[in-house]
């Protein structure tokens, strides 16, 4: 298990590809399992594209003004667009963000457009910067540079709303720091 979310039966359920595309499911549309069942895997309840893989999931009740999706990608690229843009669905899913070649799409969290954001690389590099220092920009948009990935790549983002961070390496190390030991600069 790699997330776990709570959502009522109306709610939907924004999947996010590697290659920026959206895809939705309204919540009652997963079957509803014992606690011992395996359940049912996602490609045999959405239609994905030959080689696209779900890298991150938003549970979403309403599609308000006022609240964004913040975005990352593998070469450091950060994108905001408000919530309402995605509010129409489609059945083979809409772009959600343009990407360069060789890039992918990491990971997306919903924010109210004033959090703190966390990026880091694969070389154990990290960043903290101010949401606000990215501007909202429509769906079908690149975005900007949120970290300079160099040769590394970016592994993973994170929004600062906790007074700590743990970190965990592929090997199994882990650590847990103060976010105020990042220090907050400006993005990029």
């Amino acid at each position: 298990v790699e997330h776990l979310f709570v959502a009522n039966t109306h709610s939907y359920l924004l999947f996010f590809t590697d290659k920026g595309i959206v895809h939705w499911l309204k919540a009652y549309q997963v079957s509803e399992a014992g606690r011992y069942a395996r359940g049912s895997a996602i490609v045999n309840l959405i239609k994905f594209e030959e080689g696209e893989k779900v890298t991150s999931m938003v549970v979403v009740d309403e599609f308000k003004e006022n609240m964004y999706l913040i975005m990352a990608t593998k070469k450091g690229i950060v994108k905001k667009t408000s919530l309402a843009e995605y509010s129409k669905p489609r059945q083979g899913g809409i772009i959600g963000i343009n990407l360069r070649e060789g890039d992918r799409l990491i990971d997306v969290k919903m924010t109210d457009g004033s959090k703190e954001i966390i990026l880091a690389t694969k070389d154990g590099r990290a960043v903290r910067f101010n949401e606000k220092d990215v501007a909202a920009v429509g769906r079908n948009s690149i975005g900007v540079k949120g970290i300079n990935a160099r040769e590394s790549d970016l592994i993973g983002m994170e929004i600062a709303d906790s007074p700590y961070l743990l970190t965990v390496t592929e090997k199994g190390y882990g650590k847990r720091s103060d976010v105020s030991e990042y220090r907050l600069i400006t993005r990029g």
